[in-house]
């Protein structure tokens, strides 16, 4: 009995000898200094945003703004269309990256269950897809042509709101849950889709965070569609996109013959392009903590699953 006490109150508390705390200490300092080398250059770019130009140009990007200035954020902002693209990559990210889940996550289902008969022939489709492609001409006629989507935000959403290998990561994704669930919603006479919502649905919460976020990556930082799409005619068009046009604005008026009468510290061009990083990605950079723990689950899962 003693002995049997002794090894429970061993495995409560287990006590680290001399080199696993050598171990553990070394493996901490070791990511974090990994973890300041990826953060790191981001707080350089915060920095050098908020510096004037004339310092950059001299001296380099710093950490700490040797000069402050708003100049570069005030040249951006400047137009007023800045917010409004804003608004729109919001709502383009947030309507495609609900509809895309939801459409995903409802193909990656049907894909693995084991009742549906055509589930192999659609999976190669899909999958053959994923290796060739007509090329940009074929996509672009495709999409002007017959779609008619020019200058149109759509041109944007679809073509973004699935992807083959998303589909094919929620597939594995649905590996790892029992087809006996969906058998014992059909035995209480549950319909497919009550079992898909009230069931599997609840059990993919890794997933819809893991591919929620590769989705919303993909819009957010979306600006070849736009580029191809959307015409000097639409008036607001996506962030990223807003952003590389007033980047090639300040290098136009840099060489072109206005940019003569000032002189070249006047015209924050590398300024500017560290504050258009900070507003491209800020939004991500805070949203990411949030769904950290259920995106790093679900990759795990889907590696494994694989």
């Amino acid at each position: 009995m003693k002995k049997n006490e002794e090894n429970v109150q061993i495995g409560a508390k287990v006590k680290l000898g001399a080199s696993d705390v050598i171990v553990r200490t070394f493996g901490y300092i070791v990511i974090s200094i990994y973890a300041l080398a990826c953060i790191f250059p981001f707080l350089i770019i915060v920095g050098s945003s908020f510096t004037a130009e004339t310092v950059i140009r001299q001296e380099g990007v710093k950490l700490i703004p040797k000069e402050f200035t708003m100049q570069a954020y005030e040249m951006v902002c400047m137009s007023g269309t800045i917010w409004k693209s804003y608004l729109l990559t919001f709502a383009l990210t947030a309507i495609g990256t609900t509809l895309g889940l939801s459409i995903i996550a409802m193909t990656g289902y049907a894909l693995q269950r084991k009742d549906f008969p055509f589930r192999n022939v659609i999976s190669f489709y899909i999958y053959f897809t994923s290796l060739f492609s007509a090329g940009l001409a074929p996509y672009y006629l495709l999409m002007t042509q017959t779609y008619k989507l020019k200058d149109s935000y759509l041109a944007v959403l679809l073509p973004l709101m699935m992807s083959p290998w998303l589909i094919i990561l929620m597939k594995n994704f649905v590996k790892a849950i029992p087809h006996e669930i969906t058998e014992s919603g059909k035995i209480d006479g549950a319909g497919d889709m009550k079992i898909f919502v009230s069931l599997i649905l609840p059990m993919l919460k890794p997933a819809l965070a893991t591919i929620g976020l590769f989705l919303a990556l993909g819009y957010w930082n979306e600006w070849y569609q736009s580029s191809l799409f959307l015409s000097s005619k639409v008036d607001v068009k996506p962030l990223q996109y807003t952003l590389y046009e007033v980047v090639n604005k300040m290098d136009a008026l840099k060489n072109s013959v206005a940019g003569q009468y000032v002189t070249l510290a006047d015209i924050p061009t590398e300024s500017v392009k560290m504050a258009n990083a900070v507003l491209a990605t800020g939004p991500i950079v805070f949203l990411y903590p949030f769904i950290q723990k259920y995106f790093i689950s679900g990759i795990t899962v889907g590696a494994v699953k694989g």
